[in-house]
């Protein structure tokens, strides 16, 4: 496990821990913009940019036990680096903690719910640009494009909510139309407002923990450019922001994936760490205030 930088007021032991922070510093599958293979290291620098109290929650960081495991190591291939954040995950949901894992491609993503010990009790928020429920991509059942595929397979579709969707091919369509995973589209988040569109979206969710994964390109490129594959239209940060909060009382773990930091000068890596951060703070809120 390498260790380069950690994440802002990560200083307490994995024993001792709430929160486990994990890096993947993996972008194999990438199909247009390399670069997030630097995604954790750059939102880790950045989220030493805030104070560790947070105004609206009352939460100090300083205050919550969060613990740096530093990065996973290289892996060569996608099946090599599922298996090995597989692993690495699976200790942490062991132990009884919550993982914030930071990519990296969203093939990174996967591992990260199939190593949650009774998947079929896990609810997954998927929010992202893309559907991507293709079965396979370029060869590789493992792709970035196959994500949400392969969580369904793992936790079943009724237990998976795409949020912010405004990207899809017409064979992902074609097939979901059997396999039946729900979707709610930026589009529709735009018409009908943010609040009511995530209420929807957990309502679907009956499962008692939820698991957030989060594609920064789910949000809007002019909030988020710094990613492989922008798409336009999309969420605010606020909207991301908002469904986190509602995630917060049943929040199994996040990850935050397609940082490409190169892209732009630092404002996706912050925007990225500043929700991380927001994960935990609610999510330690709604303990308090149970």
């Amino acid at each position: 496990m390498e260790r380069s930088g950690t994440f802002a007021d990560a200083d307490a032991e994995f024993e001792d821990a709430q929160f486990v922070v994990l890096g993947v510093p993996f972008d194999r599958t990438t199909s247009f913009r390399p670069g997030a293979r630097f995604g954790p290291d750059s939102i880790r620098q950045h989220s030493w940019n805030f104070e560790s109290y947070d105004l609206e929650t009352g939460v100090d960081l300083s205050e919550v036990p969060i613990h740096d495991m530093g990065n996973a190591g290289e892996y060569g291939t996608a099946s090599d680096m599922v298996q090995g954040v597989r692993e690495e995950v699976a200790r942490v949901y062991a132990a009884g903690k919550i993982p914030i894992t930071l990519g990296g491609d969203h093939a990174c993503s996967p591992p990260c719910v199939e190593a949650y010990p009774t998947p079929e009790s896990l609810g997954v928020l998927y929010i992202d640009a893309h559907m991507d429920f293709r079965s396979s991509y370029l060869g590789d059942a493992r792709s970035h494009a196959c994500s949400s595929r392969r969580i369904v397979e793992r936790v079943g579709a009724r237990n998976v909510v795409v949020l912010g969707v405004r990207s899809v091919s017409h064979e992902e369509v074609d097939d979901n139309r059997s396999i039946g995973m729900a979707y709610v589209t930026a589009h529709e988040v735009a018409s009908e407002g943010i609040e009511s569109a995530v209420q929807r979206a957990l309502n679907m969710l009956k499962t008692d923990r939820v698991y957030v994964s989060l594609d920064i390109d789910a949000i809007d490129p002019a909030y988020a450019g710094g990613t492989g594959t922008p798409e336009p239209f999309g969420l605010t940060p606020r909207d991301v922001k908002y469904a986190i909060g509602q995630v917060a009382p049943r929040l199994a773990g996040l990850d935050i994936m397609e940082v490409s930091p190169h892209y732009d000068s630092g404002n996706t890596s912050a925007l990225a760490a500043r929700l991380a951060r927001e994960a935990i703070v609610r999510s330690v809120h709604a303990r308090r205030t149970r």
